[in-house]
């Protein structure tokens, strides 16, 4: 049932609502802001470490640790690491060896197995290497249990589990110079050696918590959304329903793109769900659909990159005759921004920044009354309505959460911005009020925010015996993001130095397909790669010139993982170019032939 009543903050927008908006924003802000930070999250490490088990596959057993020789070793088994593999493979190595902490592969979807868990991009552009292995997915976003599926596909097809080490984690890497290998060490007492390393550990593997004072004294039952327990709840990814939490108060904490996905999903099973938020989500139209057989057998051969181009132009406000993937992401307040100012009145071209908060506070206003729209309780929904800028948080997409919000077993728990109080035995306190839960489900998201140099968790050594975070002590040095002076044949899969996109699988391949035809150009030489510190001066200096100035924005923003609540970073690290140019770039070096890849 729709809610025709307008609330008092909604409503067309004008320009005299821009201060008095402006100021909303930073009182929202402020209520939010912490001096510890990101420090305010715990990890799942002491007392809370069965928050962080892996529930997927059987616990570890013990083997003899690994002492061989292989041609490459890849930190990470989720999308990055299939796609290094196969693009190595594609390069005509012969022995890779992947190697995480999980049970399996496909990295943030082995984890994420929640009800409701599926892509918010849509998954036709988002399935890495789709046209080319194949598999309908069975709908415009495909559920968790598909993706994982295809990330299963991807490491048959490639061969990339007959070498791989599971349920182990490389904590060394270090380069000896006598053999020209890199000496790894892991968790399990294997020492083998590699030629080439890959670094694509992935951020969203390690479920973070909220430091919330008592967390360890509540009695009930409890979980991190990316460790669901079906075993309590009832139910699997492909039944439905969930009878273990009929009679029971649940209690939710998170309302990001987690909690967007399970509410809905689980609220027609609850006797009672209490969701507990500090911050609401943007949450735009999804308009979700089967996938229709008849136009996937029509695709031509070449589809895929022309449909994430496609997406990536408009995305970033640039012209298309056609929208191919015509979802919400196409109409977020910057791409609206950018197309204000490419229609070039004078107004705003006279002062561009401003053209784009007025597209951002007209997105914004029209987000806030989708909620006044949809959901009936005005109180609810004037909780529910976000007050900041619309990429301070990432969008989320949904046709049935704030529908959720109509039933009489679902309530808000709004803490204002200040997030949970304590714990107690019995449940969670907030305002000073209590509400006790039966069971506690953590929708809290995984740990972000951790150095470049140490995201892999392992200690990394080059030439000399140097640390990788000692050589980046003074900044970032890198060759388009990938490769680094004094730390032959160790490549870098992630966002470092190079460009980010809300479709990180489109970007991922990019990388991959760059790093396949470097070990290609390197076997062919017979050559390290590795770059000189000219070739490193100049890239860093390209990314200086192009790197997007956000910290003014961020800084206005809501407290989240964008800005590491709150103190976002002083300087960016991505190149400001967009996923397009960035590609063309590395396309047109790769034709000129590599070769400031080779003089170390």
């Amino acid at each position: 049932m729709l809610h025709q009543q307008r609330t008092p903050d909604t409503g067309p927008w004008n320009l005299d609502d821009l201060e008095p908006t402006r100021a909303r924003y930073r009182a929202e802000r402020d209520k939010r802001l912490r001096p510890d930070g990101s420090g305010q999250y715990l990890g799942t490490t002491g007392d809370l470490s069965g928050y962080g088990e892996d529930p997927w596959t059987e616990p570890s057993v013990e083997r003899t640790p690994v002492t061989d020789d292989v041609d490459a070793v890849v930190l990470g088994a989720g999308f990055g690491g299939l796609l290094a593999g196969a693009h190595l493979r594609k390069a005509g190595l012969g022995r890779i060896r992947l190697v995480d902490t999980a049970g399996g592969v496909g990295g943030t979807w082995y984890w994420n197995r929640y009800p409701g868990v599926a892509c918010d991009i849509e998954s036709y552009i988002y399935l890495p290497m789709l046209e080319e292995i194949g598999g309908m997915p069975s709908r415009k976003y495909a559920p968790g249990s598909e993706i994982r599926g295809h990330a299963e596909r991807m490491a048959e097809r490639f061969d990339l589990l007959r070498d791989a080490l599971l349920h182990t984690e490389v904590t060394s890497l270090r380069w000896d110079e006598e053999i020209s290998r890199w000496r790894v060490g892991t968790d399990r007492g294997d020492g083998f050696t590699a030629r080439y390393a890959v670094l694509s550990s992935g951020p969203f593997n390690k479920p973070k918590l909220p430091g919330i004072p008592g967390i360890e004294d509540y009695a009930g039952h409890a979980f991190h959304s990316s460790r669901w327990d079906y075993a309590y709840t009832g139910g699997s990814e492909d039944v439905r329903e969930y009878p273990g939490l009929a009679g029971k108060r649940v209690a939710l904490v998170g309302t990001g793109a987690t909690g967007v996905q399970i509410v809905p999903a689980i609220a027609p099973s609850c006797g009672e769900l209490l969701v507990v938020q500090r911050t609401p989500s943007t949450v735009d139209r999804r308009d979700d659909c089967p996938t229709d057989p008849q136009w996937w057998a029509g695709l031509e051969p070449g589809w895929q990159r022309r449909r994430r181009d496609n997406f990536i132009a408009l995305v970033t406000g640039a012209a298309a005759e056609q929208d191919l993937v015509a979802d919400q992401w196409t109409d977020t307040a910057p791409a609206r921004g950018r197309q204000r100012l490419m229609r070039g009145t004078p107004e705003d071209l006279e002062d561009p920044a401003l053209a784009m908060e007025i597209a951002d506070h007209q997105k914004m206003a029209e987000m806030r009354e989708r909620v006044a729209q949809i959901v009936g309780d005005p109180a609810t929904a004037a909780a529910l309505q976000p007050w900041y800028r619309h990429l301070c948080k990432r969008p989320c997409f949904s046709d049935t959460y704030l529908q959720a919000f109509n039933r009489d077993n679902v309530g808000l728990v709004d803490t204002d911005g200040r997030g949970v109080e304590r714990m107690t035995p019995d449940g969670v306190v907030v305002a000073g009020v209590e509400y006790p839960a039966d069971v506690v489900i953590f929708g809290t998201g995984f740990e972000l925010g951790v150095a470049a140099a140490t995201r892999s968790g392992a200690e990394i050594r080059g030439r000399g015996g140097i640390t990788l975070e000692q050589y980046w002590s003074d900044g970032l040095r890198t060759l388009h993001g990938a490769v680094s002076r004094g730390f032959p044949n160790l490549f870098h899969l992630g966002s470092t130095q190079n460009v980010v996109s809300v479709n990180f699988g489109h970007i991922l391949e990019d990388r991959a397909e760059y790093l396949g035809a470097v070990v290609a150009e390197a076997e062919r030489r017979g050559a390290a790669v590795e770059p000189s510190a000219a070739a490193e001066d100049a890239w860093v200096e390209v990314i200086r010139a192009r790197a997007l100035d956000m910290q003014a924005f961020q800084a206005e923003c809501t407290p989240g993982y964008f800005n590491e609540e709150g103190t976002p970073r002083k300087r960016s690290e991505s190149f400001g170019g967009g996923p397009l140019e960035f590609t063309e770039l590395l396309r047109r070096w790769q034709n000129e032939g590599m070769d400031e890849a080779f003089s170390g």
